[in-house]
């Protein structure tokens, strides 16, 4: 098994631990955000990156065939899913990509619809582009999440929804979809002729049992649905920016192609593409350690809150590294930033970013660290709150 590396990020140009003060106002917080890994990569893509560098020329890059080859091939062996090359695009990440698609499958003033806690950007790609942002809040029983079919549907219809954005695995809420829960929203969304932007993102993060089904599995829908997935969370490549764009319909390609060509935005930078596909070709027995790491992180969270702070709810973790947690039997919504900031020293993501109000209790822990950054990290919660 490839050793898993903690590396102490701070000074080191890291948002993560040295840019706090756009979100929270102030530095030298205890880092539990941003959803990013303090672990080193694969040792193939430190490898690949190497070689690349001591190439010394970093001219225009031809996309190998290899880079295809390396997602493909991990898509069918883990998700079952068969891609074609012909189906992949570029982005220079997800949040990107669906803010494109945003703008590509809709017109200002119109309607996307997105399940709430959300991923915030999110809400951010509706009102960035002068859309309506329409909620569809999830049905939340002792911290477990599920779809509320009859208000996603109702909100459609009563707002001409054009876009949906779905978040599979579900980020903040870390549920991993069945596929009878995938089947029924896809089945309203065609129902009613609104496109789907599926953000795949943590796909390849997922615990115990769960298993992801992709979006695209559901080959009835793939005319008005495009997948969107990278390496960076599964492989902490955020830096490299280099996402997929999967898009199976001949005419959302076409409309996609038009879209991008008008920006001139085709293509990413060698780095991106050489670690990717490094990632993809060699990075299993990297993953697999750091899932066990993850969930061990997740499991001790679970375990001393259960103890110390027993009205605490933690969401069941079945997939992200990103743990949901709900304090209001201990803290007001007014008070929560105060008491975390002030008193426990956190960095956390906080729940009214994902939502609104009614998620302002709530805190997003990025458990993708060290056991020790975690234990100081409840530590904090237990002697604070």
């Amino acid at each position: 098994m490839e050793e898993i590396k903690y590396v102490e990020r701070k000074n080191s140009n890291c948002n993560k631990w040295d840019e706090q003060t756009g979100m929270f106002g102030e530095e030298n917080l205890h880092a539990m955000w941003v959803a990013d890994m303090d672990f080193r990569v694969p040792q193939c893509v430190i490898a690949a990156l190497e070689n690349y560098v001591q190439f010394g020329v970093y001219g225009y890059y031809k996309i190998p065939q290899e880079y295809y080859t390396a997602f493909i091939n991990w898509e069918k062996v883990h998700h079952e899913l068969e891609v074609k090359k012909e189906w992949m695009r570029f982005s220079p990440g997800v949040v990107a990509g669906f803010h494109w698609l945003v703008q590509m499958l809709s017109n200002s003033g119109d309607a996307v619809i997105v399940n709430t806690p959300v991923y915030y950007p999110f809400l951010n790609a509706v009102k960035n582009n002068d859309r309506r942002l329409i909620c569809s809040d999830l049905i939340c029983e002792d911290g477990i999440y599920r779809i509320d079919y009859e208000d996603f549907e109702k909100k459609i219809i009563e707002n001409q929804v054009k876009v949906f954005i779905l978040c599979s695995p579900h980020n903040p809420a870390g549920r991993v979809w069945k596929k009878e829960e995938l089947e029924r929203l896809l089945a309203i969304c065609k129902m009613h002729d609104v496109y789907i932007i599926s953000d795949e993102i943590h796909h390849d993060l997922v615990f115990e049992d769960n298993k992801h089904i992709p979006s695209l599995s559901f080959k009835e829908y793939e005319d008005r649905m495009v997948m969107l997935t990278a390496a960076s969370k599964t492989f902490n490549l955020a830096g490299a920016q280099n996402s997929i764009v999967v898009i199976p319909d001949e005419k959302l390609r076409e409309k996609w192609d038009k879209y991008t060509l008008g920006h001139r935005v085709i293509g990413g930078n060698a780095f991106g593409y050489i670690a990717t596909q490094a990632a993809y070709e060699g990075g299993e027995e990297w993953l697999t350690g750091i899932k066990a790491q993850i969930y061990d992180n997740y499991l001790y969270l679970k375990k001393e809150l259960s103890e110390k702070l027993p009205e605490v709810i933690v969401t069941p973790l079945e997939g992200t590294y990103l743990c949901w947690v709900d304090l209001k039997a201990y803290v007001s919504e007014e008070n929560i930033k105060d008491m975390i900031q002030k008193k426990c020293r956190l960095a956390v993501d906080y729940g009214d970013w994902f939502g609104g109000e009614r998620f302002g209790t709530h805190i997003r822990i990025n458990l993708a660290t060290s056991h020790e950054n975690v234990k100081i990290a409840v530590d904090a919660l237990v002697d604070n709150i």
